[in-house]
């Protein structure tokens, strides 16, 4: 029978030859207190990355849901692996934010100093007159460096590149943004590495957009690929190595950690796009996919009467016709559903923009009206209170106008905001709403997601200021 210390040198042995075994331990160590889940899906990261690490895979992307252990598997635990086993080894992880990139870092270097690490790696120490947030050295000048995604790495080469995360899920809906992901690495982030033949590059992500990182190397090709959904859409084998799993069409990535009831949480929080390409890593356009015609139920006939009506306005004063117009939604509630029951879009100036607000108030009786608190809604706020008795509530939008729609299409999606069968001003409507964000006006599109996120946020409460 093995004594104590046989026991000890095997499980020692065990944690330097099979990666999965240290990411449990390791695991255990940055995350004290919570219980370590295992599952299919590590033992896979772990077989390619160890691939990788010797050198069989050179180019590897990995596209798997939010909260799946990604990080901590790629961006945590194999930076200590690779050093234990090569304290020679440079390598430099980049995430979309500093404080990202140094949290990874830091959880990195609990692990290296921690007791069982150095009794299973002896040979791997961290230097005590370099070890910063950003950059710690070994005893033998390997080293791990933290970078943020769009700052520089003037001076550094690596043997191993890890991006975790280029992006924000916010940051991916807009063009620029993704471009300046992309070109940072193409022409700084993929430069460091010290042996172009030999190096290694690990990028892991959940996807956000077509064009977002992963889109833009498949395109280039050259890369082995792993996709990862939280859902399986079809029955599928993964095999590697000496890795093989059937996964079941519709089986769930990790039950333990995200059941039906969570997948169906984050399906109604995100939207329906979001959450194709955050969880089920099928990103779609936004050319023509965030809203279609048939995500409106239909009205033959509006119901008598309404719990509550609520007017929403984006404004502008200038009426030429180059200039933005003005948009006003007539929002009715009956029995948990938003009936459209009137919508303007007109160019007035100043005077005629405030009688037709005033008036549209009074014909439908609304008893809260939002209006967008910028330049040209702020003196119309301003009168309104002064000279009438009206509901109105200033609006002070924060985040940009895609961004801002997006967040809201899932209320649609669901159903919530009801449309006439038939009306003179529908069809300028719908369109405006279908080519969004690709459409020459977006007028009607600002009231509509302003009128959504206040009900979001506000609901049924009396009306106040509140910022969106």
């Amino acid at each position: 029978m093995p004594d104590h210390h046989e026991i000890l040198q095997t499980q020692r042995n065990i944690m330097r030859s099979d990666f999965s075994s240290f990411v449990q331990q390791a695991f255990l160590t940055t995350n004290p207190g919570q219980a370590y889940l295992p599952n299919w899906h590590i033992d896979m990261i772990a077989e390619y990355l160890e691939a990788a690490r010797h050198g069989h895979i050179r180019r590897l992307i990995f596209n798997m849901p939010p909260r799946s252990l990604k990080s901590h598997c790629i961006t945590v635990s194999w930076p200590a692996f690779i050093l234990g086993h090569d304290p020679g080894a440079r390598i430099i992880a980049a995430s979309y934010a500093s404080a990202l990139s140094l949290k990874h870092a830091q959880d990195t270097r609990i692990v290296m100093q921690s007791d069982w690490y150095s009794r299973v790696f002896p040979y791997t120490k961290i230097q005590s007159g370099e070890n910063q947030k950003h950059r710690f050295v070994t005893s033998q000048r390997g080293f791990r460096l933290a970078v943020s995604v769009g700052g520089s790495v003037t001076g550094d080469g690596g043997d191993f590149l890890i991006v975790d995360d280029p992006l924000h899920p916010i940051q991916a809906i807009g063009y620029k943004t993704r471009c300046i992901a992309n070109r940072w690495f193409d022409y700084t982030f993929s430069t460091r590495l010290n042996d172009k033949n030999k190096g290694v590059i690990v990028l892991v992500m959940q996807r956000l957009h077509p064009d977002d990182l992963t889109g833009h190397l498949i395109k280039k090709g050259g890369w082995e690929h792993v996709v990862i959904p939280a859902v399986s859409p079809t029955t599928t084998t993964y095999i590697f190595g000496s890795f093989s799993y059937e996964r079941k069409e519709y089986e769930l990535l990790h039950m333990d950690r995200e059941n039906e009831s969570a997948i169906e949480r984050a399906k109604n929080d995100l939207g329906p796009i979001a959450y194709a390409a955050q969880y089920q890593q099928a990103p779609l356009d936004e050319a023509g996919a965030l809203i279609k015609r048939n995500h409106f139920p239909r009205y033959t006939q509006s119901p008598a009467t309404f719990e509550r009506t609520i007017q929403s306005w984006d404004t502008a004063i200038k009426s030429a016709a180059q200039n933005d117009a003005s948009a006003g939604i007539t929002f009715g509630l009956s029995e948990g559903k938003w009936y459209v029951v009137d919508v303007q879009c007109v160019r007035m100036e100043y005077p005629e923009l405030k009688k037709c607000i005033i008036e549209k108030a009074k014909e439908y009786e609304a008893d809260t009206i939002l209006i967008e608190d910028k330049a040209s809604g702020q003196s119309l706020l301003q009168d309104l209170r002064r000279e009438h008795v009206l509901p109105v509530v200033a609006i002070k939008p924060k985040l940009d106008k895609l961004l801002r729609f997006s967040m809201i299409t899932s209320y649609i999606v669901s159903g919530m905001i009801v449309l006439p069968q038939h009306s003179q001003w529908l069809a300028a409507f719908e369109t405006e709403l279908i080519e969004f964000p690709n459409g020459k006006h977006d007028d009607q599109v600002d009231a509509l997601s302003q009128f959504l996120h206040w009900f979001r946020e506000e609901g049924y409460r009396k009306p106040t200021m509140r910022s969106l």
